[in-house]
């Protein structure tokens, strides 16, 4: 089924369009939460919780991508049951040190005034990611979008790994120049 369909289940409030997502995107899902979380188990869980947050956003946001839609829900569940779990004293790991990396050029800080500026950086770092070569966007985009060790995208760029954490170090800096001469306080 295409996902102008899946979607429309969703906006008509069709039950079968959790299960047509679960079919067509639970994997998809499930790697992410996976990635993030380290334990299948809490991964479910998510996985679970991104078909409810979806059903509870459709409508009235009517996704393009419903893969990239799906993909942020994911990973925002899984982010937030990290946070659940750090504030438990329960859990470490590769996600900490991701975060306390890109801590230095965004700060994770935000209340209701920085909330309009929030989406204005987001649009930002999308455009510094297009200013790079194809495959330095992508050993960036494997690090702090799909939660990859630096091991694993060396194997998979065919690379060091202290050329990975070269080219993160370099790509950071960059980015917080970026931001910072466009105004934003990193």
């Amino acid at each position: 089924m295409e996902d102008k369909e899946i979607v429309d289940l969703f906006w008509h409030r069709d039950p079968r369009a959790i299960d047509i997502t679960a079919s067509k995107y639970g994997n998809y899902c499930k790697a992410i939460a996976v990635r993030i979380l380290c334990s299948d188990e809490d991964a479910e869980e998510c996985v679970n919780d991104t078909y409810l947050h979806a059903w509870n956003a459709i409508p009235p946001h009517r996704p393009a991508v419903l893969s990239t839609f799906l993909a942020k829900i994911a990973r925002r569940v899984s982010f937030d049951k990290i946070r659940r779990k750090t504030a438990d004293k329960r859990g470490s790991g590769e996600i900490h040190l991701i975060l306390d990396e890109l801590a230095e050029c965004v700060s994770g800080d935000e209340n209701v005034e920085e909330s309009y500026t929030r989406k204005e950086m987001i649009e930002e770092i999308n455009a510094f990611l297009n200013t790079l070569p194809q495959e330095k966007c992508d050993v960036f985009l494997c690090r702090y979008w799909y939660a990859l060790s630096v091991t694993e995208i060396a194997k998979r760029f065919g690379i060091s790994e202290n050329s990975v954490y070269a080219q993160l170090c370099r790509t950071r800096s960059k980015l917080k120049i970026h931001l910072t001469e466009r105004g934003f306080d990193t």
